[in-house]
């Protein structure tokens, strides 16, 4: 039997609904006993939906001596101190800003290899899948070492509910080095903006949306449908939305459940950053553009008549607004 930890992320106090799919991953081998690592005072609340999806043990991670939310690298060391009292060796989080800085400084910790943004592992041999080159091609790497560390694409395994008893026990690691990085301050956009990367639903304009004004459509729409908003890189080098918005390969990676493209020629850099989405839809009047040639469902008209007709369409079945 072998024990994993997955790193848990929150925002404003609330799992991420994107670690259910990264937990359910690593609960899909029965020999396997999965830990939550929280660092958080938040365990008790945080049990009831956990225990949901088969975690065995919470391990509330804190210190008296320092801030570890102040300082990642000291954020990564009580990692390992934890990993190492309960003998943890395999470590998966999610391919997110966050969980990436912190994986890798742990992995550099361990001196042990890792490898973010796999959209397939396999914990029993130490397998995991990436795509490469846009997307072109899909390689199969094995990890030989003794920590197995990985960070999971958000929304590439679906959250699959596994019911059991879980456990919560407090850890707190003896954590005394200087912080090399120390963090003054978190800018936020508002809190009630989906994340792009977490979203289960993204609408994205491309250039056809005009100017940055025209995006409202698109974002009446989102709010119906619960989605994130994304935008091309054409959409974002004209100057009708903030990089933050880019979907792409200079841009973010996303793997909705469904990604609506308005407007979007579908360019082999903005298919790299969301072909892995489970159902494609494009909304085009070119019926060569090159999405429609990649997508599950493809409407050939103006994005301007479409999406209103949608939206309408939504409120008439009450969306979530």
């Amino acid at each position: 039997m072998s024990f994993i930890g997955v790193l848990i992320e929150s925002r404003d106090g609330e799992i991420k609904d994107s670690n259910f799919g990264v937990i359910s991953a690593a609960c899909s081998g029965d020999s396997n006993d999965v830990y939550a690592l929280i660092f958080a005072d938040s365990a008790e609340e945080q049990k009831e939906i956990l225990e949901q999806y088969g975690i065995s043990k919470i391990i509330e991670i804190s210190s008296s001596q320092v801030d570890l939310d102040a300082s990642p690298d000291l954020k990564a060391q009580a990692l390992v101190d934890t990993m190492k009292q309960y003998d943890i060796t395999t470590l998966v989080g999610l391919g997110s800003p966050v969980g990436k800085d912190l994986l890798l400084r742990t992995a550099t910790r361990l001196n042990a290899p890792s490898v973010i943004d796999c959209i397939g592992v396999d914990f029993t041999d130490h397998t995991v899948t990436k795509s490469h080159f846009s997307g072109k091609t899909i390689a199969k790497l094995k990890i030989e070492s003794d920590y197995f560390i990985c960070g999971i694409r958000p929304n590439s395994y679906e959250a699959v509910k596994k019911p059991c008893t879980a456990q919560i026990v407090s850890y707190t690691p003896e954590v005394t080095d200087k912080p090399g990085v120390r963090v003054r301050e978190i800018k936020t956009t508002s809190s009630a903006a989906v994340d792009l990367t977490e979203a289960s639903i993204i609408i994205s304009g491309g250039r056809a949306m005009g100017d940055a004004d025209n995006f409202k459509i698109l974002n009446e729409c989102a709010s119906l449908l619960g989605a994130a908003v994304g935008a091309s890189r054409a959409a974002v080098d004209a100057g009708f939305a903030p990089h933050s918005m880019q979907v792409g390969q200079t841009g973010k990676t996303v793997s909705p459940q469904l990604y609506i493209g308005c407007g979007i020629s579908g360019a082999v850099q903005h298919f790299a950053g969301m072909k892995t989405s489970k159902v494609i839809v494009a909304i085009n009047t070119d019926k060569d553009a090159p999405i429609l040639g990649k997508c599950d469902y493809g409407v050939i008209g103006d994005l301007f008549e479409v999406v209103p007709a949608l939206t309408e369409a939504l409120k008439e079945l009450g969306g979530e607004s």
